[in-house]
């Protein structure tokens, strides 16, 4: 994290703030991983197509195929130059591309085969927006010392379309047509595009030659990400974080069947959750220049790992809907942590593969959770939630052992604070033979 560029003063990091909030902004909206594309295809699937419920999540799951192995598209991020333009070559290239997918959804005729095929492009396309985006992020927050402020702000901002989605999903499959809807996605989706013509020196004076961006080989790079040892730590925290066996469909299911809610309490249950992480993260966007992560990482997890006993002692919807913003508050701190981790764990010129690896694991494990959790549940007619809850609960209480795993000299600083151990390895990670 060698800060050479001399762009450091509040007024930069402003400006570098306002532009990663603008690119969060747009990707949030323009992917198809989004909230706003699940709600139409599924709901196209099985109104207009009337696919079962099996076919709707064959479909989730083959589409999703490029997010469980986006750490290729991180690695493709580090080792090409698209345009001469880096990062910025990714966003001209890839978010048109994206956006003629779902244009071309949209115009196409819907039938399960297309669907199939176009959000599959579609995908692919947004996993290099996402690979730059993502690895930009982390480079700058490695160079500038910024990485919490960053995690903060790309919570924050990434959390506004998921809260929408969430309260307003029965109004847009109502009001919204499913063609408008794709075009509304892919007007975001080019919007990153029209990002990538603006360069602001804030973000990208000589980002690309500093310490933090000199990368090897593709052979030499594969090894240095194998031997980093601060790897492991943030990607297996990320993994256990996201492992909550009790907090889809088991919740979901016990909300309907245990305590006969209507659909919609479900949907607006993750409203308020999601909505209540925003003011941890805003704290945690102060908290950061004030304390070192490493104890922000063990608050965060030490608050974190009971956020989910509340609902075991839930008997109305009613309540249920009440606990979801102080289960949310519980998670906030914890999240953008894990996210500063994961930045600051980079290794030189590997931004984009390290943090498209916990893209990856992010998607795997709750993937994994709610599998796990589904079986959990159907165990048990009477007691499968309190297990489900408990799961979770032993799975969050695993997080603290690899906090003490983690590089003390990694996490031993404050946002904006020098870290001399950590730059200096940062200056001799790549032997001079191997950079390119």
């Amino acid at each position: 994290m060698l800060a050479t560029s001399g762009c450091h003063g509040p007024g930069n990091n402003d400006r570098t703030l306002l532009y990663f909030g603008c690119l969060t902004l747009c990707i949030a909206l323009g992917t198809p991983a989004g909230y706003l594309v699940d709600i139409q295809t599924s709901y196209i699937l099985k109104n207009q197509l009337n696919a079962t419920a099996t076919q709707i999540s064959v479909f989730r799951l083959v589409t999703g195929i490029p997010v469980y192995v986006a750490f290729a598209f991180g690695l493709a991020r580090d080792q090409w130059n698209p345009l001469g333009l880096r990062d910025r070559g990714f966003f001209l290239i890839f978010a048109p591309a994206t956006a003629a997918a779902f244009i071309w959804i949209a115009f196409s005729g819907f039938s399960y085969a297309g669907l199939v095929i176009g959000m599959l492009l579609a995908m692919v396309s947004s996993r290099f927006v996402a690979a730059a985006f993502q690895g930009l992020i982390a480079l700058v927050g490695q160079e500038k010392r910024m990485s919490g402020r960053l995690s903060a702000l790309l919570n924050v901002v990434g959390s506004v379309p998921v809260v929408a989605g969430a309260f307003a999903s029965g109004y847009i499959s109502d009001h919204l047509a499913a063609r408008e809807a794709f075009l509304l996605v892919a007007t975001a989706a080019l919007l990153v595009a029209v990002l990538g013509l603006w360069k602001p020196v804030s973000v990208f004076d000589h980002i690309y030659e500093t310490p933090p961006a000199r990368g090897a080989d593709f052979l030499g790079n594969v090894r240095r990400l194998v031997k980093h040892k601060a790897v492991y730590p943030a990607v297996l925290i990320c993994f256990l974080w996201n492992f909550a066996p009790g907090a889809a469909t088991p919740l979901q299911f016990y909300l309907a069947n245990e305590l006969h809610a209507s659909d919609s309490v479900y949907s607006f249950y993750n409203g308020i959750f999601a909505a209540a992480f925003i003011p941890t993260f805003l704290l945690y966007g102060f908290l950061c220049k004030k304390v070192a992560l490493n104890k922000l990482l063990w608050w965060g997890t030490v608050i974190a790992v009971p956020q989910m006993i509340p609902l075991a002692f839930i008997q109305s919807a009613d309540l249920a809907l009440a606990l979801a913003a102080p289960i949310g508050l519980m998670g906030g701190l914890a999240t953008a942590a894990y996210f500063d981790l994961a930045m600051r764990s980079c290794p030189p010129g590997l931004q984009g593969t390290l943090m498209m690896l916990v893209d990856g694991v992010l998607a795997l494990s709750a993937r994994a959770g709610d599998l796990l959790g589904s079986s959990i549940y159907s165990s048990s007619p009477a007691h499968g939630f309190t297990y489900c809850v408990i799961a979770t609960t032993v799975v969050y209480a695993l997080i603290l052992p690899l906090i003490a795993l983690t590089p003390k000299a990694l996490i031993a600083t404050r946002d904006g604070e020098p870290n001399p151990e950590v730059e200096a390895a940062a200056r001799n990670d790549v032997p001079r033979a191997e950079r390119t």
